[in-house]
């Protein structure tokens, strides 16, 4: 089984590069996060055409997350249980589902802004609420994992100048022990090779050239428990898929699984 997590930065403006990279990628099950659509809007019937089932949570504004597959879809749960919810609305920021006997959860942590505004403790208190949610199927023993736009560099390594970022989001000690706490639930980095370069950077800025001068972060993260990273073949970004016009500013991450039958 091949599955990939990818930031598409709304599935309207990426849709004719979504579908060409479902056909060449040859990937089964994707996490989607930003779709930035409401379900009504959301293009089933594309990704149908393809042999894909789509499962969202979305509203129409900059969030919205979906799991697209080939290889089923069952047990479908919107949003994040045991939740906060962000000035009193709660945020399409997580979908669960298994999809030929591996549980995901396709996830979009919220971004907190910055350090010192309400958004960042809203990111701290989501995390432990998914750390929450998810411990029962990550200390079990069927095949599990946690895919998305996580919006924190786990080291420091995996951005392109820790100095740049010092005193901002994504790389403080809270964000990062928040991430180390999900991994204490059961969970482990499946850390993916990059195709050029020797970071396996997934999100790079649009602006001042940040991706020819491969000025980029690590924020997209699958994290599986035992039974999930035992099964790992090879997982890699998908650079190429950054290139070009009409891009997403992040890349996918693929990841080969061989499960037992």
């Amino acid at each position: 089984m091949r599955i990939a997590t990818f930031n598409v930065n709304s599935i309207t403006a990426r849709l004719p590069r979504l579908l060409a990279w479902l056909e060449s990628s040859g990937t089964d099950v994707v996490c989607i996060q930003e779709t930035k659509c409401s379900e009504a809007q959301f293009p089933y019937e594309q990704l149908r055409e393809l042999g894909y089932e789509a499962a969202v949570n979305a509203t129409g504004r900059w969030n919205g997350v979906a799991l697209i597959s080939k290889a089923g879809l069952e047990d479908v749960v919107k949003g994040l249980p045991g939740g906060p919810d962000y000035e009193g609305v709660e945020e399409p920021r997580a979908i669960s589902a298994t999809c030929g006997g591996v549980r995901l959860w396709s996830v979009y942590v919220p971004n907190g802004r910055e350090v010192e505004h309400d958004h960042y403790g809203y990111k701290l208190e989501w995390f432990r609420a998914l750390t929450a949610a998810v411990a029962e199927d990550a200390a079990g023993p069927r095949p599990f994992a946690v895919l998305g736009d996580y919006n924190v560099a786990p080291t420091d390594e995996d951005v392109y100048d820790p100095a740049v970022f010092a005193g901002l989001t994504h790389v403080t000690p809270a964000e990062r022990a928040a991430l180390e706490a999900l991994r204490a639930a059961g969970l482990s980095d499946v850390l993916p090779r990059p195709l050029k370069y020797d970071r396996p950077y997934t999100y790079w800025d649009y602006r001042q050239l940040a991706f020819p001068k491969n000025r980029g972060m690590r924020i997209d993260l699958v994290y599986g428990n035992e039974p999930f990273t035992k099964a790992v073949t090879d997982a890699y970004v998908d650079r190429e898929e950054r290139k070009g016009k009409g891009a997403s500013d992040h890349a996918p991450v693929v990841v080969d699984l061989a499960l037992e039958a």
